[in-house]
């Protein structure tokens, strides 16, 4: 079978935005939040556990229907951000969520307001559900009253998430000009940023500065933008619900301890070194006296090798299939369901994601597929999250999704597998190196500068709070560059506007350095399975198969992983010297 480039299908969610079955989800979710409303008086602490675990089943069947409406007004807005249609429908769910959320509210207040023996007691026999019970307490030192918990998710629709879906709206409509072979070209910024990894230097340059020129246009206003979301979290986090610090909120989040988030940012920092001294050797691979910021993604090879996305396809499947055959089996379903956005269009969301729906459902994968290496690497990375999700699938919609750092686990080892595929078929030397070069390049992406765009996100929130100006912040952001970069590279002035064109700082505060976790994690595992071979892979099964059903420190325990000490991310980074090493070697 040949894999052509495509957009997906949602029929598997809802036939149509105009459909007879969409307008009946709304009237179905009002229906069973009515029906769920009559439990309120029947709530007590001495209730049998049956009427109990009756109570959280028939909560998970209406959190269900309500996921499968959210992502679809979600997955239509990311296929065409400009669509009125899909702009509306996304308002709409967003509002119609907030209002049913908080008609059934009262169960979770209702179930952190008991005593830790009352809900022992009603938590035996739950099974799968546990975590999911567990998780909801932690957050009751943190948790307001009904009124003032329904009044936080009505402002929620008209603040933070609306002013997140403005910043989507504003920059997906950015149109990009570069001269390519003579001519003017129009490109969105997937295909733009496509141009970094470009073989030619001045296009490397022109295409960051078109970037920044157009981001900075729009710079005081996507920086008044961040400063709102940042005032809005800090509102809600520490002012109301009394966590010690912005970051603390997403920690908790994810289940993950502060000193495992603080040991591994420390770790990175230390390690900036590793980073610097592998574009030093670059440099000297390039023939250059140093590089420039435009040239960190340069490829090294003359031959920018181009794949097409039937080829890539092929090659993305097989190396799952050669880890272990369930794998390639659950990454064609994605395929063969047409659960898979692959081509570039105006107006569709740039970059790549995974959305996982509910636990019997095959993810919907989104990539803007152009045809370079990193894009097959891309294709493996989203299609491993695919994976992940589909082997957690025996867990209830509330434990199979992972959490966020334990959710880059499969992904990256994905990339990691079709990355020794590609060396082992690779004959060119001249491409080898350039494999083995961006494996580091990757590397520096995926784990350095997200652990800087972590300890950035740390200051400007500070910096906010004390009235900084979006001047200020953006100066901050070079400070945060220099002392990352040191003189290993020469640092262009347009690059103070990177940090508006990062989405994730709107999106999900302080979600970067699930990057960094997920990543030091993936080098840590794939050492041990290089060691080990077969009888690693139930270990890394057992590790995904999990799902979100454990805290992300029990999960890794079992697999003999102490993500609080420094010891282990300094493990991680070992890996990397050994790469750069070796490169200095070849």
């Amino acid at each position: 079978m040949a894999y052509k480039l495509s957009r997906w299908s949602l029929a598997d969610l809802f036939p149509g935005m105009n459909s007879p079955e969409l307008e009946t989800a709304f009237d179905q979710i009002e229906e069973q939040v009515g029906a769920f409303e009559g439990v309120r008086g029947k709530l007590r602490a001495d209730m049998p556990t049956d009427e109990f675990m009756h109570v959280v089943k028939t909560s998970e069947q209406m959190t269900r229907i309500n996921i499968k409406l959210d992502a679809f007004a979600g997955l239509a807005f990311a296929a065409d951000t400009q669509d009125q249609a899909a702009q509306t429908l996304q308002n709409r769910v967003q509002q119609f969520m907030a209002d049913m959320g908080n008609r059934t509210l009262f169960f979770n207040l209702w179930w952190k307001s008991l005593t830790d023996a009352e809900a022992q007691r009603l938590m035996e026999g739950t099974g799968d559900y546990r975590y999911h019970l567990e998780e909801m307490r932690h957050f009751k030192p943190h948790t307001l009253t009904e009124a003032e918990e329904k009044i936080i998710n009505i402002k929620d629709v008209t603040g933070g998430n609306a002013l997140i879906n403005l910043y989507d709206a504003i920059t997906n409509r950015y149109v990009f000009k570069l001269k390519v072979d003579g001519k003017v070209k129009e490109m969105t910024r997937g295909e733009l940023m496509g141009q970094v990894y470009s073989t030619d230097a001045k296009m490397r340059a022109k295409a960051y500065q078109e970037q920044f020129r157009v981001y900075a246009n729009d710079g005081p206003i996507l920086g008044q933008m961040y400063q709102t979301r940042v005032r809005d979290w800090f509102n809600e986090g520490v002012t109301l619900r009394k966590f010690k610090n912005p970051n603390a909120m997403r920690n908790l989040m994810n289940d993950i301890p502060d000193e495992a988030v603080d040991a591994l940012l420390s770790t990175a920092k230390k390690n900036a070194i590793v980073f610097q001294r592998f574009f030093k050797l670059k440099a000297k691979q390039m023939g250059v006296k140093k590089l420039r910021r435009y040239d960190v993604y340069a490829p090294l090879a003359a031959a920018n090798k181009k794949y097409t996305f039937d080829k890539a396809s092929q090659m993305v499947l097989e190396s799952f299939s050669a880890f272990t055959p369930e794998f390639g089996t659950l990454a064609k379903r994605v395929f063969d369901e047409n659960h898979l956005d692959s081509e570039v269009r105006k107006g569709k969301r740039g970059g790549a994601f995974c959305a996982s729906i509910t636990p019997e459902m095959t993810p919907y994968v989104l990539v803007n597929y152009q045809g370079n290496a990193r894009e097959v690497a891309t294709l493996a990375h989203e299609l491993g999250h695919a994976i992940h999700a589909m082997l957690a699938a025996h867990h209830t919609a509330f434990t199979f999704h992972s959490s966020l750092p334990l959710a880059e686990t499969a992904s990256t080892f994905g990339e990691m597998m079709l990355i020794e595929r590609m060396l082992a078929e690779e004959k060119n030397k001249a491409v080898r190196r350039d494999i083995l070069f961006r494996q580091v390049d990757d590397s520096y992406a995926t784990i350095g500068r997200q652990a800087w765009f972590a300890m950035f996100e740390r200051t400007a929130h500070d910096m906010v709070l004390k009235n900084a100006s979006v001047d200020e912040i953006s100066a901050a952001y070079m400070e945060n560059l220099k002392e990352q970069f040191g003189d290993s590279l020469e640092l262009a002035d347009e690059f103070k506007w990177e940090w508006v064109a990062i989405p994730h700082f709107y999106h999900t505060p302080f979600y970067v350095y699930a990057y960094s976790f997920g990543k030091l994690l993936v080098l840590s595992l794939y050492k041990q399975f290089m060691a080990e071979g077969e009888s690693f892979k139930p270990k890394y099964r057992k590790i995904l198969a999990a799902g979100g059903s454990e805290a992300p420190a029990k999960i890794l325990a079992d697999a003999g992983i102490d993500i609080r000490s420094a010891k282990f991310w300094q493990g991680g980074f070992d890996v990397i010297k050994e790469q750069v090493e070796e490169l200095e070697r070849l």
